[in-house]
């Protein structure tokens, strides 16, 4: 669209051309837009020209779709609304209803508060704080949910997640979408039983999957206010010394002993509990996490706490391969305009890496210190070790042969890093892990990439759930704890 507009007016001459530019750059200053993110040629290149006249910040990207990524991460993590219309009125929930959701909470002997993306983008981590403070409710955050309140806070039950959501009787969501990342809110992940309390802001949201016991329509932040106030003035507070705190408690501390025995294994090649034990004990508090991968982003987001809201970005609903180096350019550009000094680490499986790889041009050409881990396990799920590969090579034309998940074995992503003017490692031991991620975190000058090799055949630990309907344990491989 934009470039149709723009080879019409470059072909009516220079004048109009010049002014239509001028005029495109300022209008877009005017809407406070701070970055464009794109690629460039003809006749766009004078769009990003006069972007910069106007004094916005251009991001030349090396692919389209990354473009758009870094895009769509900038709202989300400054809080800015693009649009040259006046910002829409807070809607509060109707009276009645927020009534009745606390009497439907006061009568569950098993809640659940479940925190989503919403809840980060409404900017209602203070409410939140001090409504689960004063309910004394557990929590569970959805993926990009998380660090809204700090993944490390008393009422958090992430490490029991599948426990949670299976035998809660009462749930209060708060903007999450009943999606499969929460398994639609269905059996046999929930309760057939269960009651929601469904606080969103998109009234086509309420009752998709699951019809809620109480629906409360309008901005999270305010709707959150509302219940505090309710709360506060009944004086109630979930016990803490029920059966249902103790069930959860117990689960966290069984499942928090299964991925440390995995974490502190000595064999080589590594595993993902390993790496991420040992990640974890280096990554500053205050550090932006962005991960994408299928195990590597799975696993990831139960073992790297996020400690502060909007400091997380993932694939998200929609699952998207290929968004990481886009959002966390996006995140370093916002990091050097604030100068906070935070550290943004980008953490990679070598499949989802390959798919805007050579974004860590951009990163060398700006000098964005990103610190990117790519979790390499030869392949897509999984892959198989340098030997199997050779021994496979010999056996025919490797299209015909080689499992359709695998990747080249050991592929260096570090070198490419490296042959564009960044930090390249190739990690293999524990030691070589933390040392290569200290001087990573370190340097403020240029990007790094650890590339580390881990078992082929590492996968997610086996877990044992617990059905609601015949107390039968079926030992099966989760995206999540227990």
């Amino acid at each position: 669209m934009i470039a149709a507009f723009c080879k019409r007016f470059s072909c009516a001459g220079a004048k109009y051309g010049s002014y239509f530019y001028r005029a495109m750059g300022e209008s877009l200053s005017l809407q406070k837009v701070e970055y464009m993110f794109g690629i460039v040629g003809v006749p766009i290149i004078e769009v990003a020209m006069a972007a910069q006249a106007a004094g916005i910040k251009y991001v030349g990207m090396r692919n389209e779709q990354a473009a758009c990524y870094a895009a769509s991460a900038i709202g989300y993590l400054t809080g800015r609304v693009v649009s040259c219309c006046p910002p829409p009125p807070v809607s509060l929930a109707d009276h009645g209803a927020v009534t009745e959701a606390i009497s439907v909470l006061k009568a569950a002997k098993r809640p659940l508060v479940i925190i989503g993306k919403g809840a980060a983008h409404g900017r209602a981590e203070i409410a939140l704080r001090k409504f689960v403070k004063m309910s004394g409710l557990p929590f569970l955050p959805t993926p990009m949910g998380k660090g809204v309140l700090p993944d490390d806070h008393p009422n958090c039950v992430a490490a029991a997640r599948s426990r949670a959501l299976l035998q809660a009787d009462v749930v209060l969501l708060l903007g999450a979408r009943l999606n499969w990342i929460l398994h639609f809110g269905l059996p046999p992940r929930f309760d057939p039983d269960v009651k929601v309390i469904q606080v969103d802001l998109c009234a086509e949201e309420m009752g998709n999957n699951v019809r809620p016991a109480v629906a409360l329509l309008g901005d999270i932040n305010a709707i959150v206010t509302q219940l505090l106030e309710c709360v506060h003035k009944d004086g109630w507070k979930y016990p803490s010394d029920t059966e249902w705190w103790s069930t959860l408690k117990d689960k966290i501390v069984a499942n928090a002993k299964i991925s440390k025995a995995l974490a502190l294994q000595s064999t080589l090649p590594m595993n993902y509990y390993t790496v991420f034990h040992h990640v974890s004990q280096l990554l500053p508090h205050d550090c932006i996490i962005v991960s994408e991968g299928a195990n590597t982003m799975d696993i990831g987001r139960t073992m790297l706490n996020n400690y502060l809201p909007r400091h997380r970005l993932d694939a998200g609903t929609f699952g998207t391969m290929g968004v990481g180096l886009g959002f966390a350019i996006a995140a370093a550009a916002v990091e050097r305009s604030r100068n906070k000094g935070r550290r943004i680490v980008c953490v990679e499986g070598d499949s989802a890496f390959g798919f805007s790889g050579m974004e860590v041009e951009t990163m060398c050409r700006y000098n964005l210190p990103v610190v990117i881990i790519v979790v390499n396990n030869n392949g897509i799920y999984s892959g198989v070790d340098p030997e199997t590969w050779k021994e496979m090579a010999k056996m025919g034309d490797l299209t015909a042969i080689a499992p359709p998940v695998t990747l080249l074995p050991e592929a260096r992503y570090d070198k490419i890093m490296a042959a564009l003017g960044g930090r390249g490692f190739l990690v293999r031991t524990v030691e070589e892990l933390r040392s290569a991620l200290q001087l990573s975190l370190s340097d403020w000058e240029k990007p790094s990439l650890l590339n580390i090799l881990i078992d082929p055949s590492s996968d997610r630990k086996q877990q044992v759930t617990l059905t609601s309907s015949n107390i039968q344990y079926v030992c099966i491989q989760l995206s999540h704890p227990v």
